[in-house]
């Protein structure tokens, strides 16, 4: 019987939080782009006879996130001292939370194809990040490297290390948590998420189940810096260790990192354990003690979480999964479309525009909604005459065009894509669809004649017609005015 495999996937996402200064002491956390080792400070770099002080801001945004897991949070937690000797950790020991983390056992859903799964959650713990490694040359150039230069800019920087259980089977899973917790630490305000810039990062758990009964060792995979790179990863170390398995080896539990541009993982270590890294309280810091009203307040300060919002999409506004997922991606898009909702428009179409036109502009100029120029006010009342049927959407296209080009408001931009208010009726429209048919004798015969059996004369006519009021009527209404015309000229001619 050929042997089968059961994939087992757990992540370790680490994410840098929105503070103004470190997770110890008052340097700012704005170091991308500054001169090497210039936000440092003797606390940060571990110089003797200097003592921490615990950033409050780190450890309300951490229980903002736990909270939002469904995490129970202990009223005491710990730091403790994480010892292990490399060039970014200068003091060779990492302050971080083991034995009594902030907070633990919490969950969060993923979607994949409209089903809905959930991911546990371990732990969340605060630690502070290491410096970085510059490899290059004695000239300064990151090429051909030589030597290893030294970063301390980020040592300190605080992290909320989020340790998920081992729920996941497949690459696409491990990818819809990382996007999904993503998404949750934004809508939060708890951090950025960017994992170009390293505000995000993940190292991969994966190891496999034999069906004749073998299990192989965890691995730990490091290295992977976007989301795209650790579905590699993924692909590629469940097949190795696969074939390893199959030949009748045994997997070791081992660190490896990811190579992106081989596309293949390489050992590096073998796998630490707890003991490794001779964990002892942190003597120069208190446990820290949260009490019920922290808490409370931290609750009160929690918005409508993404997966709570996209459900009410669906749901309530009948959405379909897709949709629900695009507009519940931002918070800021969310709470435009909310608005835009809130001042007039219907659900149906305030989604469909956002979705569209909206996420169009935003994407185009990488502008956040608050900058765009106009406002869901403006937005909700223009869809408010295209639902009321007094604006045809391609008139309403118009309107918004010169609102986004001018920054003028609905009244003012109507009038200037010339928009007749209350739209072409009546003589009007009469009017501009003789023009059309006196000013298209061969088409219009073929429709008179009935040689036009497709019916494409008559599609192009009525588009000509809408194109000449620049699409201030119903297409019903238009196509009623171009009957009435017809038989008045069959008429004519019997």
């Amino acid at each position: 019987m050929a042997l089968t495999f059961e994939t087992v996937i757990g992540l370790e996402v680490h994410v840098q939080l929105s503070t103004n200064s470190k997770l110890f002491c008052p340097c700012p956390t704005d170091y991308v782009g500054q001169e090497p080792n210039s936000f440092v400070c003797p606390v940060c770099l571990g110089l003797p006879g200097s003592l921490p002080s615990l950033n409050a801001r780190a450890v309300q945004l951490g229980v903002k996130i736990a909270l939002a897991l469904g995490c129970s949070v202990p009223r005491v937690s710990r730091f403790d001292r994480k010892h292990y000797f490399y060039p970014d950790l200068p003091k060779a020991f990492q302050v971080s939370q083991f034995g009594l983390p902030l907070a633990e056992k919490g969950a969060m859903p993923i979607f994949l194809g409209g089903l809905k799964k959930t991911v546990g959650v371990t732990r969340l713990h605060l630690e502070e990040d290491a410096g970085k490694l510059l490899h290059g040359t004695p000239d300064g150039r990151l090429s051909g490297a030589s030597i290893t230069r030294v970063d301390y800019n980020r040592a300190g920087i605080p992290l909320a290390e989020i340790v998920s259980e081992p729920d996941m089977s497949t690459p696409m899973e491990a990818r819809e948590y990382v996007l999904s917790l993503r998404r949750l630490v934004r809508y939060l305000g708890a951090s950025d998420g960017d994992m170009e810039s390293g505000s995000l990062r993940v190292d991969v758990n994966v190891s496999q189940k034999c069906s004749d009964g073998r299990v192989g060792g965890r691995v730990e995979v490091k290295n992977v810096n976007s989301v795209r790179a650790m579905e590699r990863a993924l692909e590629y170390e469940i097949s190795r260790q696969r074939e390893v398995l199959l030949s009748g080896g045994q997997v070791y539990r081992e660190t490896r990192h990811w190579d992106d541009s081989n596309g293949s993982t390489r050992g590096t270590r073998g796998k630490e354990e707890a003991q490794d890294y001779r964990y002892f309280p942190e003597p120069d810091l208190p446990p820290l003690v949260i009490d019920d009203s922290f808490i409370r307040a931290v609750e009160k300060d929690l918005p409508e979480l993404p997966w709570e919002k996209r459900e009410r999409f669906q749901v309530e506004w009948g959405l379909s999964s897709e949709d629900a997922s695009t507009l519940s991606e931002r918070l800021d898009l969310a709470e435009f479309l909310e608005e835009t909702v809130a001042h007039g428009a219907g659900r149906g179409s305030a989604a469909n525009w956002v979705k569209t036109e909206v996420l169009r502009i935003l994407n185009e100029t990488g502008i956040e909604t608050d900058a765009l120029p106009f406002t869901p006010r403006s937005l909700g009342a223009l869809l408010a005459k295209v639902d009321e049927g007094s604006l045809s959407n391609t008139a309403a296209r118009g309107v918004l065009e010169v609102m986004g080009r001018e920054g003028l408001g609905l009244e003012e931009a109507m009038r200037k894509a010339g928009i007749v208010p209350g739209g072409v009726k009546g003589d009007l429209l009469t009017e501009a669809v003789r023009e059309v048919l006196q000013g298209h004798p061969e088409e219009t015969a073929l429709v008179l004649s009935g040689s036009d059996s497709s019916g494409k004369k008559r599609k192009y006519l009525q588009g000509l017609v809408m194109r000449e009021i620049k699409g201030q009527a119903l297409v019903g209404d238009v196509s009623a005015a171009i009957d009435r015309e017809l038989d008045l000229m069959k008429g004519f001619r019997e």
